[in-house]
């Protein structure tokens, strides 16, 4: 059987939601503007090649471009100057002010959780501050207001804060991802994280009786594993480089995209995609009996994201230079120390369960190194007149 690759579009998919139609009691739509939903289609593209070239082609990866845009975009209300355009423009939203942007998370976090009822899908957000530290209050309130982020002020110093984030991390994605943070570092005085979890069953189930052994041929092995198999009418394209067929969950307001190289590697296959090559092959989908073989899988996977943003344009916030002023003043008092990410994903017969947790660490720059005299044992002074280099007092102190 030929090299299987999948390419699971959840989080692609969100930003083509806002034509969605209100067919039925209880299903929202998510409506904001269509330069939006192209730009931040093309993050999620410009992400997913950054993080291809950064990792090996041996390996199983699953990321979530909106759980880090929204990440970023916390942070975005922290950012000025060179630091602000910088992130601005890595998320494709160099000409929107503050005001529309933040009106477009918030109309995301409130209503896509609701888009399909039939689906589960979560969005939480919080700000961990150490109890020692003060920020801007205008920052909390607009993460607070249009984030919906929950603060907690804890202490950076007691073990037992790293316990509290990873079990909100742990609450917010059903127990599917427990760990995020190992320690706090003496430097990090903030972490702003974002949580998103998706449950949705099969709006066409793979009947567990046509699960069969098959070969799966990798990219370094061949192994045997469970194909899920079923023929049965889907949304489907042969392109050039890959098929496409669509997979949709619940109601049908989300899909899986699963995209299969033919004469061709999925490296190359995905150097090509952006949010416009994206579009042309939805649009060129159409209903067909497919014959589907899908294997059972799970993947955990946890990436730092510094070098990956940093290549996609994201500089200034990782060095003493950043200014994160909004978070708190002055510029270069600030910086971010890491960006990771943390996610799972378990696909079977009945459906797809999937969480993110993108972790955005806010640290103290390393202060100027300043010579250091402190007069901590016996000393002597002069009192002097320095125009004549008149030596006026002289004394010595040896006990206090």
């Amino acid at each position: 059987m030929k090299n299987i690759i999948l390419s699971l579009c959840l989080t692609a998919m969100i930003f083509t939601m806002s034509n969605c139609e209100q067919t039925n009691l209880g299903v929202k739509s998510v409506n904001f503007s269509s330069d939006f939903a192209a730009k931040t289609s093309n993050f999620a593209f410009d992400f997913w090649k950054n993080l291809q070239a950064d990792e090996s082609v041996d390996k199983n990866y699953f990321i979530s471009p909106l759980s880090l845009h929204i990440a970023l975009g916390m942070l975005l209300n922290g950012a000025e100057t060179d630091t602000k355009k910088e992130i601005q423009k890595v998320l494709g939203l160099e000409n929107q002010s503050m005001e529309e942007i933040n009106k477009t998370y918030l109309e995301l976090i409130e209503n896509l959780p609701k888009v399909d009822p039939k689906v589960v899908n979560t969005i939480a957000n919080s700000i961990w501050q150490d109890k020692n530290f003060t920020s801007e209050q205008t920052f909390i309130d607009n993460l607070t207001s249009s984030f919906k982020a929950r603060l907690y002020n804890e202490d950076f110093g007691n073990p037992a804060t790293v316990d509290k984030i990873n079990k909100w991390a742990s609450d917010n994605t059903n127990t599917k991802i427990k760990k995020i943070l190992e320690q706090i570092e003496p430097s990090q005085v903030m972490f702003l994280i974002n949580a998103l979890y998706f449950k949705g069953d099969w709006t066409k189930e793979f009947k567990t009786e046509n699960t069969q052994k098959a070969e799966f041929v990798g990219t370094n092995t061949t192994k045997m594993v469970d194909m899920m198999n079923q023929t049965t009418e889907f949304k489907y394209a042969d392109l050039k480089d890959y098929q496409l067929v669509e997979l949709p969950y619940g109601g049908e307001k989300y899909t899986m995209n699963i995209v299969l190289p033919k004469n061709t590697s999925i490296e190359n296959v995905v150097k090509n995609l952006n949010s416009a090559t994206w579009q042309s092959a939805q649009n060129s989908l159409t209903k067909r009996k497919v014959v589907v073989g899908l294997p059972k899988f799970k993947i955990e996977y946890s990436k730092k994201l510094n070098g990956i943003l940093q290549q996609m344009g994201m500089v200034k916030a990782f060095s003493d230079q950043a200014d994160l002023s909004k978070i708190a003043k002055p510029a270069g008092k600030l910086k971010v120390g890491f960006v990771k990410q943390d996610t799972f994903v378990a696909v079977d017969e009945k459906g797809t369960e999937a969480a993110a947790v993108t972790t955005i660490g806010i640290e103290v720059t390393s202060l100027p190194v300043y010579p250091e005299i402190i007069c901590n044992k016996p000393f002597a002074f002069l009192i002097t007149e320095k125009t004549s280099n008149t030596i006026m007092f002289i004394g010595k102190v040896s006990n206090l």
